[in-house]
Order: C-alpha cells, then sequence, then structure tokens
C-alpha cells in the first residue's frame, strides 16, 4: 500500500471497531437485579406479593409470570400495570405450605427474551 492510503484504511478500522465497543452494551438481555420473593427464601402466606427488578427496560404487556404449585401445575399470575418499567409486580393468593417456583419470562427493550425461576418456601403464618 502507498503510505497515503494507509491513513484512511485505518481510520476506517479504528471507526468499525468503535463502533463495535460502542453498541454492544446496549444490546445486552435483561437480567434480573433484584426479586420478592428472594431466591431459596421462606415467606408466610398465604398471600405473596411478587416484584422482579431487571437491570434494563421490559415490556410487561408481553412477559410472563407463572407460578408452579407443590403438586405441579401452573398458575399464571397477573402482572401489574402500575409498575416502574424496569419492574413487574403481582400478587399470589391463597398460597398453602409448600415449596413452589416462580418462572418469568421478559421481553427486553433490546427485543430479547431473558427467561429465568426462582424456587420459594411457603411457610405457616
Amino acid at each position: 500500500m502507498q503510505p497515503s492510503r494507509r491513513n484512511p484504511c485505518a481510520l476506517i478500522l479504528f471507526a468499525a471497531v468503535a463502533a463495535f465497543f460502542i453498541v454492544a452494551p446496549a444490546v445486552a438481555h435483561a437480567v434480573l437485579l433484584e426479586s420478592n420473593p428472594a431466591l431459596k427464601s421462606a415467606v408466610s402466606g398465604p398471600d405473596v406479593p411478587i416484584k422482579l427488578r431487571f437491570n434494563v427496560r421490559i415490556d410487561a404487556l408481553r412477559s410472563r409470570l407463572t407460578l408452579i404449585r407443590p403438586d405441579g401445575s401452573a398458575q399464571p399470575l397477573e402482572i401489574s400495570k402500575q409498575t416502574p418499567a424496569d419492574t413487574l409486580s403481582a400478587e399470589a393468593t391463597g398460597l398453602t405450605t409448600g415449596a413452589y417456583r416462580l418462572r418469568w419470562q421478559v421481553l427486553a427493550s433490546d427485543g430479547h427474551i431473558t427467561r429465568g425461576e426462582i424456587p420459594f418456601t411457603v411457610s405457616p403464618s
């Protein structure tokens, strides 16, 4: 290559690499930062407030919360519409003593779906 052509090529390569590093953090998946009930915690029932907070804005209309009961049956939970953009809230009612799992699925603002599960126990009140 001639010296006059090296500089524009190096500049284009540098710009492409810099753009990759600037855009990459914006496409991260939703990460669960905080949950109530907490992972493997014991809570008293029969009514348990559910709150999940994520690191990014999520689409609550396209997200799901499902309670897996001790007998293995699944109960969808209604997500509250009055929450911050990074939070899902619901109320699990009428829970009896036993081991439960809260399955969650969220659609993040970057368009990616993230799933997880939070096991917890309901103890006698």
